[in-house]
């Protein structure tokens, strides 16, 4: 199949790219760098054509309330409009485990709103839920800190690595549409204050994190079970430790 991977050059699309031209299909990368602009409309339409699947991992340069929503509307849009044209027969979309549960985030409601727009487009569908990468420790870090002190709610969280992420985007894409969910999440539950603690010591960052249960994750107010996924998720293999061993090698 011809798939194109809106986001392909990105953390996760470099990943799914490889994954689907390894098995044997023709991907695609399709980013701004590559002449490809899904908020412009800018070579989308040359980019569909004689495709049979789409799969956007794209992400919002910004996280700010309007511009996050503005990117997801205006760049979801734009492609279900050209996948239409091109006789597109499924989408494939990375979206947040539990986003309809953390609509006082903006982020999270801009994702809500690009879901809806999929499922409303007429075109078969598949989103891909995931829970937060082990990639985005140093982010989720740096979102809490203030001065040397790391302030997050001391919730549990069930982390996965982006390899895997891409294969069950990958895989996803190409099966047959599942016009509805597939939650991923990796093999072990933490709670977000040890993960993140962790993750910094292996780094040999000195912050320290400590435990606030007002302290935001990405504008969302949280309580206990809104990061893990449901009990029909798929789990996968890798640990954290595993994935820290890894980043360590690839490092020395």
């Amino acid at each position: 199949m011809k798939i194109v991977v809106i986001g392909g050059t990105g953390l996760i699309g470099s990943k799914v790219v490889a994954k689907l031209t390894a098995h044997g299909h023709e991907a695609l990368a399709a980013s701004p760098n590559s002449g490809v602009n899904t908020l412009t409309g800018e070579g989308v339409d040359a980019a569909l054509a004689g495709a049979d699947v789409v799969v956007d991992v794209s992400n919002s340069p910004s996280f700010e309330e309007k511009a996050v929503m503005d990117f997801f509307v205006t760049s979801t849009n734009t492609l279900l409009t050209a996948e239409r044209k091109a006789g597109i027969r499924h989408h494939v979309a990375l979206s947040v485990v539990g986003t309809e549960r953390m609509t006082d985030s903006g982020y999270m409601r801009a994702k809500v709103a690009q879901e809806q727009l999929i499922r409303e487009s007429g075109i078969p569908f598949s989103l891909v839920h995931a829970t937060q990468f082990f990639e985005f420790v140093k982010s989720i870090a740096d979102a809490g800190t203030d001065g040397d002190i790391v302030r997050l709610a001391p919730v549990s969280i069930k982390p996965i690595a982006a390899e895997d992420v891409a294969t069950a985007v990958a895989r996803t894409a190409a099966h047959d549409p599942l016009d509805g969910v597939l939650e991923v999440s990796g093999p072990e539950e933490f709670l977000l204050t040890e993960l993140i603690e962790r993750g910094l010591a292996e780094r040999g960052d000195e912050r320290r994190v400590v435990a606030d249960h007002d302290a935001r994750y990405f504008g969302a107010h949280l309580t206990d079970r809104e990061l893990l996924p449901g009990p029909d998720a798929e789990v996968f293999p890798t640990t954290f430790e595993q994935w820290l061993d890894a980043q360590a090698a690839v490092t020395h």
